[in-house]
């Protein structure tokens, strides 16, 4: 494949220099608003629903879309936008029951959920699980930044007599440097401002690269002529080739992946936490689905498109056998003059910065939520204040964030042997979501999914996936579609297929059979020995587990272990976890929405519609968090005395910055001001004579 240095001149490096400047600073800026984890973790969950959409854009399509997507578009044409648009069908899913299930659960990572919903065991399996997701999706991105820039930077130079020789990982490591310093100091606030501003940016510069590529070429017309006919299909073929066909994509991308992303991607689940409301956050999540997926479909692998026109009218300047992960550079250094070049490449690079940035603050999110705090709890180690221990999580958080980087950047090793960014991204999909994404769905939707069936999933179905890497003839040959048989990358697609099946089959299997999990159980907790026994076949599960994963014998005996382990799996958990479908589903599934809403209130919910009022503040005394508004302005607002209310800064263009929730308490008799204290002004950050608005929650 053709090798590309060195492109782009001294006016594309000053643009992108400056570009990264103010991107930076910008950021740094809102730093200031991060006054506890809360702050750093959620952005203080205050936003509208306008700055989270546009905050979603530029982390959806820094998601390596440029790269990835430009690539599937200069070998497969416009079928290549199909691989983008698989999120629609799953959205309701996630508005109705996902989305107010993280916010009135009041959880703060997704294993935390587990632990409500089924046990602390479940928590620890699915916190592993969900930080290797988290590190190997941030590998992926330093991967797709390395491809990015490697083309437009020299293959060696020399500096002070030293000379050095430009590689694709120490590259990646350089980036990571500058990745880890932002995101480490500027936490979510910071990462919701930058991605809003990028947001814009990433529209604007993909379609800049469309319209200059078509005025190039010669007009639309000439376009639409130079492309094969095939190039013109909406969709791919249904099973052909190995490489890019129908049945593969949608199993890997529509499935595994997008269920994955809008499920499990802690970086996109903390961004709707960090809404002010559910509604704000269905708002948010309608407007993308509808307005900017299509656009961003457009917007991401129209420099594929424009590549292949170009590399059939004049092959020398774009080689049809071009690296398809340079193309989106190639083709944006044909068409743009320079310093327009620059700004390209800065709006790129800064795409998946946000989406590496993200990731990095929601992996950290993970750690403190799920390791650092149950770890010292057990630990049993007290601090002074809240406050203290608040700033012990907030530099625990940094020093975590800095890790994952370093960790991020060796998830890199194994990614960069696959052909592209697409193929390494798809393996990661179909192989690492299956498990969260089958626990996640059948918890919420699904009442009689046990602890016992969850804890099946993540350590059998782990077991039969890795079988499925050993022996995908004959395992994931079964469900091929008619695929053929690729032996460098056997059934790279499909796989996610296989993998989902045999998660759903053992969480499915496992929770229809609880009846005779408990009476079996039950018989052995009768034996005098039973500890002993539980003991045995609980480390036998691990011996047969470790066996699985090493390849020890024969595909027809690892079978047999593998139904051995579930049978032991099952009985352990039965036996270990104090599981009661009553206690463990009451308002944190899809089925008891009503009662969680009551629950994340702490009382009954006031469902009568109140009016938007615009109020002064007064400071008082008071260590309670409560606001007091006169009763008039209570009438208005149809609030009573222990309801919840969200005020904030009048001037809507903040978007929320500048909010607070808290509890209305005892009225007084001052219309149009309202009673607060001085932590609620400064967790606000309300400014003197600053008009705000106040509206009751529920």
């Amino acid at each position: 494949m053709e090798v590309h240095h060195s492109l782009g001149s001294s006016t594309d490096w000053i643009v992108m220099v400056v570009y990264f400047i103010v991107i930076m600073g910008f950021g740094s800026y809102f730093s200031k608003y991060n006054r506890t984890t809360t702050d750093f973790f959620f952005g203080g969950r205050r936003f509208a629903w306008w700055l989270i959409a546009m905050s979603i854009v530029a982390t959806g399509v820094g998601s390596h879309s440029f790269i990835k997507y430009s690539a599937k578009g200069f070998e497969a044409g416009f079928s290549s936008t199909m691989t983008y648009m698989n999120d629609w069908f799953f959205v309701p899913f996630f508005i109705f029951g996902w989305l107010p299930i993280i916010v009135y659960t009041k959880i703060r990572s997704i294993p935390e959920y587990f632990e409500k919903r089924f046990s602390p065991s479940t928590r620890f399996l699915a916190t592993i699980l969900l930080l290797l997701y988290m590190i190997g999706y941030v590998g992926i991105g330093f991967l797709t930044m390395g491809k990015a820039i490697l083309p437009l930077l020299p293959p060696e130079f020399t500096i002070f007599g030293i000379h050095f020789e430009i590689t694709l990982m120490g590259l990646i490591v350089v980036i990571a440097l500058i990745v880890g310093v932002y995101i480490t100091y500027g936490g979510q606030t910071a990462v919701i401002f930058t991605d809003l501003i990028q947001g814009f940016v990433l529209i604007f510069a993909g379609m800049l690269v469309f319209f200059l590529g078509i005025d190039y070429i010669g007009g639309f017309g000439l376009f639409w002529e130079l492309l094969p006919t095939t190039w013109k299909l909406p969709l791919a073929n249904f099973n052909n080739p190995p490489g890019f066909n129908f049945v593969g994509i949608f199993w890997q991308d529509g499935i595994a992946g997008s269920v994955g992303f809008l499920f499990m991607n802690m970086g996109l689940v903390m961004r709707f936490m960090a809404t002010k409301s559910v509604d704000e956050g269905r708002k948010a999540a309608t407007f993308n689905i509808l307005f900017m997926l299509p656009l961003s479909a457009i917007v991401v692998g129209n420099a594929g498109w424009i590549g292949k026109a170009i590399s059939t009218i004049n092959p020398s300047i774009v080689p049809p056998d071009t690296n398809p992960d340079n193309i989106f550079v190639v083709v944006a250094n044909v068409i743009s003059h320079p310093g327009v070049f620059g700004f390209v490449m800065a709006a790129l690079t800064a795409a998946l910065m946000s989406t590496v940035d993200t990731l990095l603050n929601a992996t950290a999110a993970v750690y403190i939520n799920d390791v650092h705090r149950p770890a010292k709890k057990w630990l049993a180690r007290k601090v002074k204040s809240i406050k203290e221990e608040d700033k012990q999580e907030l530099f625990a958080a940094r020093i975590a964030t800095a890790l994952f980087t370093i960790m991020g950047v060796l998830a890199v090793i194994p990614f960069s042997a696959f052909p592209t960014v697409y193929e390494a991204h798809g393996y990661f999909h179909s192989t690492l979501t299956p498990p969260l994404v089958v626990a996640i769905f059948l918890g919420v939707f699904w009442k009689k999914f046990t602890n016992a069936a969850v804890i099946a999933t993540f350590v059998v179905g782990v077991a039969l996936m890795v079988l499925g890497m050993y022996y995908p003839r004959p395992l994931i040959e079964v469900f091929a579609h008619g695929t053929a048989y690729d032996p460098a990358h056997p059934y790279t697609y499909i796989g996610a297929l296989y993998n989902l099946f045999v998660c759903v089959f053992v969480g499915v299997i496992t929770a229809l059979t609880r009846k005779q999990q408990v009476s079996l159980v039950k018989k052995i907790k009768s034996n005098p020995n039973h500890k002993s026994i539980v003991s045995g076949i609980t480390f036998l599960s691990g011996a047969f587990f470790v066996m699985i994963i090493f390849n020890v014998a024969s595909l027809p005996i690892l079978m047999i272990l593998s139904i051995l382990m579930l049978i032991f799996v099952v009985i352990s958990a039965n036996y270990y976890s104090k599981y009661s479908e009553e206690t463990h589903t009451e308002g944190l599934t899809v089925w008891g929405l009503a009662k969680a809403k009551e629950m994340f209130k702490g009382s009954k919910v006031n469902e009568t519609d109140g009016e938007v009022i615009k109020v002064n503040w007064k400071l008082v005394n008071s260590s309670e968090d409560l606001m007091c508004f006169s009763q008039n302005d209570m009438k208005k607002m149809s609030a009573n005395p222990g309801d919840l209310v969200y005020i904030s800064d009048a001037r809507k263009i903040l978007g929320g910055l500048k909010s607070v929730h808290s509890t209305f308490g005892k009225p007084h008799n001052e219309d149009g001001i309202v009673y607060i204290t001085q932590e609620q002004i400064d967790q606000g950050q309300f400014v003197a004579g600053k008009i705000l608005t106040a509206e009751k929650e529920m």
